[in-house]
Formats: structure tokens, sequence, C-alpha cells
């Protein structure tokens, strides 16, 4: 999840960006469902899918249209130089908004579609857990 932050800041100057690096927390996230089902994804990450999806939409479009209400076009960046107290001169590019909108969705878009597509693997293996208890129940009756 870490290299997925450096891709998504370092997009601008380097290979990266919001795509590649929600791909990569994509795949951190698809081997913590491998390594443990739904509950391991679900404490890595306890978020509503459909509400990151929106999320990252929200702030993909509304990176357009500030930029055209500040009397540009659609998605136009703009580059701003500031004096951080901390970490001195910071060299920043307003398009970064818009490629944590692309992160965000393809996050959300990865989330959904391992919960959805992993339901029913998860539904099966509790129904084969509860008749694996439920046999060694009427066993325990029995002896």
């Amino acid at each position: 999840m870490l290299f997925s932050i450096y891709l998504l800041f370092s997009g601008h100057n380097a290979p990266g960006g919001g795509f590649a690096a929600g791909l990569v927390a994509g795949l951190a996230l698809a081997v913590r469902y491998l390594a443990g089902g739904r509950t391991e994804l679900n404490g890595a990450a306890p978020v509503d899918a459909g509400a990151v999806l929106g999320a990252g939409l929200f702030v993909a479009v509304g990176t357009g249209v500030a930029a055209m209400l500040l009397g540009g076009e659609f998605l136009q960046s703009a580059l701003l130089d500031l004096h951080v107290p901390v970490l001195g001169h910071v060299h920043f590019v307003t398009s970064v908004f818009f490629d944590v909108g692309v992160y965000l969705i393809v996050v959300g878009l990865v989330l959904d579609i391992l919960r959805s597509l992993g339901a029913e693997m998860d539904r099966q293996q509790e129904t084969d857990q509860s008749e694996t208890e439920q046999a060694h129940d009427r066993t325990k009756e029995l002896v």
C-alpha cells in the first residue's frame, strides 16, 4: 500500500499516477483476500466500496469543475510553488487531485469485485463449516 501511495504522488515526473497506484493497491487487497477471505479483506479495508467509488468520482469530476469555476478549461491544471515550513520548497501540480480521484475509483472497483465475486465462495465455505459442525454434534450425541 505504501508503494501505491508513492506511485500516486510520483506519477507526474515518473511512471505512475492514479491508475497504476490504484492497481497496486488493488493487488495488495486481492492478496489479503486470498490469504484470509472476506474477514481479512474487511479488516484491511473496512469501508463501503460504493462510497469509495463515489468519492473518487466526486474528486475527479470536481477537479475539472473547479478549474472551470476559476476561469480555466475543464481539467486544466496549475503549477503551485509553495514554501512549507517543515518540508521546504514544494512543487505542486493541481492535477494530483484528479489522480487521487482515479486512485479511489480503481480501489473501490477492486474492492467491489473482490467482495461480489468472492461472496459465493464465502457462503459455500460457511455452509460447509456449519454442516461439519452439525455432523460433529450428532457424533457427540451418539457417543
